[in-house]
């Protein structure tokens, strides 16, 4: 056991957002902690996930993703445990034992679990040639699949699975994808904007269903073939479920902190638990929970400033803008998507250029707003939007944006 008397922050996970915590944290020039812990599950230090689509693709290589070398963890004190996940956390006792059996104490303590993908319950989700697509290993997988398969169906149509079957079709292969809801990133497009997306795609060659569920995926062992809701049968080498993540709460449910569908923390990020903490995938705040990086890095900037100095604004997740690039295609949204009865919409669209601008105005003030093909003003737009200002004066020239309308 690790008996040290030093101030010791241990984080559970080591993903990109516990990666932009730390260098939050160690960019001060003084921060309380002498020793700075890190677990993780994955043999590799922190990587660039949202670059995994570009290393399926052959645009990245692997040593591309890394986002700091070993020599930076050092010359910062931090200490990297790799592979080593944290089995158990002993709140009473403040210390945790990881897979290998080593125990370490700490006097705080951030969990960073982040998720895995989420099941959906289908007959046939563990045939061989059924995977994934969240980390390293999974992408190493489905390179090795696509050199020796020629089909795939990617069952997901959210940012994930897109990136999943773009990569797989620059790879040469034949690729499908299947989504239950009526139009592409239903969660971050409104309905134009979706079907803009997946007419473009299609345009790159992927075969998109909208509308439709598998509900079989058919082999012996092996899979080969994915049954659809109407009966419709589409034969295949290879399924990536994308459909979907699910919060790793094991470790802090385990532990007695309190959990709905992820880890219940306050605006500070701050768990059941005084001194635990949890941020990103892993973590929910008031009913919003996170499956984007942009979020998870707003709150590593919170809890690095807490932890650093005591001092915190608090995390606030009702505007946080989505910035996507999608097979090289810019979207950005930001606030609400969807018109309702107390809204009028700014439309926008440039038929030639394929560009789409809409806004969602409720008393003349900014509530939301979707972009495709050309997000240059998304960040203004978003300001708008956490301000609430009132945008009466520029209105006639909204949709066309920050130069129109501060030149107005």
């Amino acid at each position: 056991m690790d008996t040290a008397t030093s101030r010791t922050l241990a984080i559970c996970g080591h993903g990109m957002v516990a990666q932009r915590f730390l260098e939050h944290l160690v960019s001060r020039a003084e921060h309380p902690w002498e020793q700075i812990l890190v677990f993780s599950a994955e043999p590799e230090s922190a990587y660039n996930r949202i670059q995994l689509s570009a290393l399926l693709a052959g645009d990245a290589t692997e040593q591309s993703l890394q986002l700091q070398s070993d020599d930076w963890y050092s010359e910062h004190g931090i200490k990297v445990f790799p592979a080593e996940p944290v089995a158990n956390i002993d709140r009473a006792a403040r210390t945790l034992t990881t897979e290998t059996g080593r125990v370490y104490h700490w006097d705080a303590l951030v969990l960073a679990t982040g998720s895995r993908s989420a099941k959906p319950g289908l007959a046939g989700e563990n045939l061989d040639g059924v995977y994934g697509f969240r980390d390293l290993r999974d992408t190493r997988k489905l390179i090795e699949l696509s050199e020796r398969h020629s089909r795939a169906v990617v069952i997901g149509g959210g940012f994930l699975g897109l990136e999943a079957a773009d990569g797989l079709a620059r790879r040469g292969m034949a690729v499908t994808v299947l989504h239950r809801s009526p139009w592409l990133l239903n969660r971050q497009l409104d309905e134009t904007g979706g079907q803009l997306l997946f007419e473009a795609l299609e345009q790159r060659g992927l075969s998109i269903r909208t509308g439709t569920s598998p509900v079989a995926i058919l082999g012996r062992h092996q899979v080969r073939a994915v049954q659809l809701d109407d009966e419709t049968l589409i034969s295949t080498d290879l399924v990536v479920i994308a459909a979907g993540i699910r919060p790793n709460i094991e470790l802090a449910r385990d532990a007695g902190l309190d959990c709905d569908r992820a880890i219940l923390v306050d605006a500070q990020l701050r768990t059941s638990d005084p001194d635990v903490y949890a941020l990103g995938e892993c973590c929910q705040v008031g009913s919003e929970t996170f499956g984007l990086v942009e979020p998870g890095y707003q709150q590593a900037k919170v809890l690095a400033n807490l932890l650093g100095s005591g001092n915190s604004a608090g995390f606030d997740p009702s505007v946080i803008p989505t910035r996507l690039k999608i097979s090289g295609i810019p979207i950005f949204s930001c606030g609400q998507t969807q018109a309702d009865g107390d809204t009028e919409s700014v439309i926008w669209h440039d038929y030639e250029t394929n560009r789409y601008c809409r806004l969602l105005i409720r008393d003349q003030r900014l509530a939301g707003a979707v972009l495709f093909g050309d997000t240059a003003d998304g960040p203004w737009y978003s300001e708008r939007i956490r301000n609430a200002d009132d945008i009466s004066a520029c209105r006639p020239w909204l949709a066309f944006g920050k130069q129109y309308c501060e030149a107005a």
